[in-house]
C-alpha cells in the first residue's frame, strides 16, 4: 500500500511540473542557487563532470529504467521540489493549485514517504542493471543470466542486513531536511483502519516486516517465476546457437542439452543423428566466409535457407527454428503489452473486444 501511494504521489508531482516550463525551470534555478550555496560552505566539491544540472524525470510505462531515474532525481532535487512548490502555494494562479500544492508538501514531508522513497530507490537500483540487459539482443543473455543470479544474491543480503543501513539512511535524510523522525517503537496504525478491528503492531514491525521484507519477497518470488531454472537453462542453451564472433558461444554438450528438454520433437534417433550433425555444421559454418558477418539466431535462419543449408543440416536448423520460438528477452513481451495497450485505449476499451 505504501509503495502504491508512493507511485500515485510521484504521479501527482509529476503531473504538477511536467506541464510548466516555468515550474520546471524555478527547479533549476533553486538547484543551481542550493549547489552554489553548498559549494561555497565546502559542503561540495567542484570539477569536471560534477553538479551536471538535472531535472526531475517523469517515469514511462515501458521504460523501467525511467522509474529508477524518477526516484534518483527525486531525491537530489527534494528540496528545491519543496521550496518550488511552496511558492505555488502562496503565489498559485487558482485556489485549486494553492490547495494541491499545499496538500504534496504535506505528503512529501514525512517518514512514510521518505522511507519508501529510498528503499524503492534502492531495490530498483539492484534491478536495473538487468533491467537494461533483457532489452538487448540475444548476444548478452549469458550476461543477463549472470545477473540473474548476481541479483538474486543481492537481494537475500538486502534482506539480511540491509534493514540498518537503510533505515540509518531515511533517518539522516530526514534530519538533514528537518523531517521529524516518527518513533518506530510505539503502535502503528493504518489510516482510516479501525483500532478495534486492525491487528495492533508497532512502526519497527510495520515498516521492516510489513514493507521492507514483503516487498524484498515480492521481488524474489517475481524473479523466481520468470527466471526459474528450466526457463534459464534453456534461455543459456540457446545462446549456443549464437552466430556472433565466429561462433563463439558454440558448445554441442549444452545443446544436446536443450534438445533432451523437447522429447515431443527429437526422437532418440534424432539426437544420434544431431550428435553428429552438429560437429559437421560447425566446421562448416567457421570454414564458410557467407557466415562470418551474422548477428543473431535470426540471421543464421535467414541464412541457412538462403544457401540451401538447411536441407543438409536439418536437426540443426529444427534446433535453430525451436530456439527462434523461445523468449529471448522480456523485451518482446513488453513491446507486445505496449502495442495491447495503444490497440486498447484507442480502438476499443475491453481486452476482449
Amino acid at each position: 500500500m505504501e509503495i502504491f501511494g508512493l507511485s500515485q504521489l510521484l504521479t501527482n508531482i509529476m503531473n504538477v511540473f511536467g506541464g510548466s516550463c516555468k515550474r520546471l525551470d524555478g527547479i533549476r534555478e533553486q538547484q543551481a542557487s542550493k549547489v552554489i550555496e553548498a559549494l561555497g560552505l565546502g559542503e561540495i566539491i567542484s570539477g569536471r563532470g560534477l553538479n551536471q544540472e538535472t531535472s526531475l524525470i517523469k517515469p514511462r510505462d515501458t521504460h523501467w529504467g525511467s522509474h529508477y531515474g524518477t526516484f534518483i532525481s527525486m531525491i537530489t532535487l527534494f528540496p528545491s521540489v519543496l521550496d518550488v512548490l511552496e511558492i505555488i502555494a502562496e503565489d498559485g494562479a487558482t485556489p485549486e493549485q494553492k490547495c494541491e500544492a499545499d496538500m504534496l508538501i504535506n505528503s512529501l514531508q514525512t517518514f512514510d514517504f521518505i522511507f519508501s522513497l529510498h528503499f524503492m530507490k534502492k531495490l530498483l537500483g539492484i534491478t536495473n542493471e538487468l533491467s537494461q540487459a533483457l532489452q538487448r539482443k540475444d548476444q548478452y543473455i549469458v550476461n543477463a543470466m549472470n545477473l540473474v543470479r548476481i541479483w538474486k544474491l543481492q537481494l537475500q543480503i538486502l534482506r539480511d542486513s540491509g534493514w540498518d543501513s537503510m533505515l540509518t539512511k531515511t533517518t539522516l535524510f530526514c534530519e538533514k531536511h528537518e523531517i521529524v523522525v516518527c518513533n518506530i517503537d510505539v503502535m502503528f496504525l493504518l489510516p482510516g483502519r479501525s483500532q478495534r478491528k486492525y491487528l495492533k503492531m508497532t512502526k519497527l514491525h510495520y515498516y521492516r516486516v510489513e514493507l521492507f521484507y514483503d516487498v524484498i519477497d515480492l521481488q524474489r518470488t517475481e524473479l523466481e517465476s520468470r527466471f526459474s531454472e528450466t526457463g534459464t537453462k534453456l534461455l543459456l542453451f540457446m545462446a549456443c546457437l549464437n552466430p556472433n564472433n565466429s561462433f563463439a558461444a558454440f558448445d554441442k554438450n549444452k545443446l544436446i542439452e536443450l534438445v533432451r528438454l523437447y522429447p515431443k520433437d527429437f526422437s532418440d534417433i534424432d539426437l544420434e543423428i544431431l550428435d553428429d550433425q552438429l560437429e559437421t555444421y560447425i566446421l562448416d559454418k567457421l570454414n564458410s566466409s557467407e557466415f562470418l558477418n551474422l548477428n543473431g539466431i535470426g540471421d543464421l535462419a535467414q541464412n541457412m535457407v538462403e544457401t540451401k543449408r538447411y536441407k543438409l543440416f536439418s536437426m540443426v536448423y529444427l534446433l535453430i527454428k525451436l530456439a527462434l520460438t523461445l523468449p529471448v528477452s522480456t523485451a518482446i513481451v513488453k513491446r507486445s503489452f505496449s502495442a495491447m495497450k495503444i490497440v486498447k485505449n484507442r480502438i476499443r476499451n475491453k481486452m476482449g473486444d
